[in-house]
């Protein structure tokens, strides 16, 4: 009998999860100028807005990842996306500054966690050589929806206000919600429609007595003081502090920077802020069959870590390059080619944290992406302080390139060989070694 195929309906639901976090959060940055001049915010003002999401969502990262390992991403996923598309919906009740900060920060605060536990549950679903590819899949999802959500985000607020905007993208959360937590098992064996066949290739990378002690590790609890002794946590969180930290100028001032800036027209300005997000998800489908083949013939190490510091170093030489005095389309364009050549590198971020942590996966995933949400919160503060003290967007540019290439240098000092683990070696690594 040949094999189910149900992984592929769970890489699906995160697929489509990954869209929605990101219509939700790309949809107040391309109604960012129309939310100031409503409410009458400064620069400066709408930075603080942006950044309470990423403060409150960076705060929320690790209980919430804690959460998935404990109590099951089915559980804690569903009660997530209520959460956040509660409050995107919200969000269109804001009446001032502090209202909008409180709004926001609540969001963040539910958002946090969803992919964290998106990765606990690609640590049940699928073995080491499709998790690269699974994550860059999943990130093609994001991607497809910040793509997606500046220019019908732009056309809404046009038609009907920057309001009504936030309260259809909040309603598409709740249906997803309600379709994964029927749909959706913490373990394959417990989903009905799972074969013997699937099964067996689903657990292909648990082998003999080291996976047994990994397993009852899991069950006795979150190794703290490994993780936290643990170089190559320190250098996943190092390296993904620079991701976030360029990657939030997109979610948040890439449209006003086009429009205001560089002097585009709406249409052309939501063109080119889609532009980067299309590339971006390119490279993620690109970048995640790449890492998991480099993987299988060139070892671990080549295909994550080598892929990550190559992809990051290209990043800063792009962003570097757009400060240049070109026109502003060729700014556009190397802005948009720098995230996608930082998403190269995507599926690789959020597979070593499962190769040197399967069991705990939601934990580590979410130490990593605190810290890439602290980037994404401090990113989009030094555009907002250099432009509306200094009127320059050049120094925020050259703080990203300088971000991206020290990134680089936190690949190097990744080793996914070595698995953040009291029970020692997975099998799984020494079988891809």
């Amino acid at each position: 009998m040949p094999p189910s195929r149900v992984r592929a309906r769970v890489l699906g639901f995160a697929f489509l999860l990954s869209g929605v976090t990101y219509l939700d959060r790309i949809c107040i940055s391309a109604a960012a100028p129309y939310i100031m001049d409503d409410l009458h915010l400064s620069v400066l003002q709408m930075s603080v807005v942006f950044s309470a999401f990423t403060l409150s969502y960076s705060l929320f990262e690790i209980p919430s990842g804690w959460l998935g390992d404990v109590k099951g991403p089915r559980r804690v996923l569903t009660r997530i996306v209520l959460w956040w598309s509660a409050f995107t919906m919200l969000t269109s009740a804001a009446r001032g500054f502090q209202s909008l900060v409180a709004i926001r920060f609540l969001f963040g605060a539910g958002e946090a966690g969803a992919f964290p536990n998106i990765a606990r549950s690609f640590s049940k679903w699928f073995p080491i050589r499709e998790r690269g590819r699974a994550n860059g899949v999943m990130f093609l999802g994001s991607r497809v929806g910040g793509m997606l959500s500046a220019p019908i985000a732009l056309l809404i607020v046009s038609r009907w206000g920057w309001r009504t905007s936030f309260v259809l993208f909040g309603t598409i959360g709740v249906l997803w919600a309600a379709a994964w937590f029927m749909w959706y098992r913490d373990r394959p064996e417990e989903h009905p429609s799972v074969n013997a066949e699937e099964l067996a290739w689903i657990n292909q990378d648990q082998r003999g007595a080291a996976d047994v002690a990994r397993a009852f590790q899991a069950r006795e609890g979150t190794p703290w003081n490994a993780l936290l002794r643990s170089r190559n946590l320190y250098a996943i969180c190092t390296m993904y502090f620079a991701f976030g930290y360029g990657l939030y100028f997109y979610f948040t001032w890439l449209p006003t920077y086009l429009i205001k800036q560089l002097g585009f027209s709406v249409l052309a300005g939501g063109f080119f802020a889609a532009l980067p997000f299309v590339l971006a998800g390119i490279a993620d489908l690109t970048g995640g069959w790449l890492t998991d083949y480099l993987c299988r013939t060139r070892g671990l190490r080549v295909g994550r870590c080598y892929l990550g510091f190559a992809a990051f170093l290209t990043c800063a030489m792009l962003v570097f390059a757009s400060t240049r005095p070109v026109p502003p389309i060729a700014k556009a364009v190397l802005l948009a080619f720098a995230l996608a050549s930082a998403d190269l590198a995507l599926g690789a971020c959020w597979a070593v944290p499962i190769d040197i942590a399967p069991d705990h996966a939601g934990v580590i995933t979410g130490c990593m992406n605190t810290l890439g949400n602290l980037g994404g919160l401090i990113g989009p503060l030094v555009v907002g302080i250099a432009v509306d003290r200094f009127g320059s967007w050049t120094f925020p540019f050259y703080m990203t390139a300088t971000m991206y290439a020290c990134g680089a240098l936190a690949w190097l000092a990744i080793d996914p060989t070595r698995p953040i683990n009291a029970a020692g070696r997975s099998a799984g690594q020494r079988a891809t070694r």
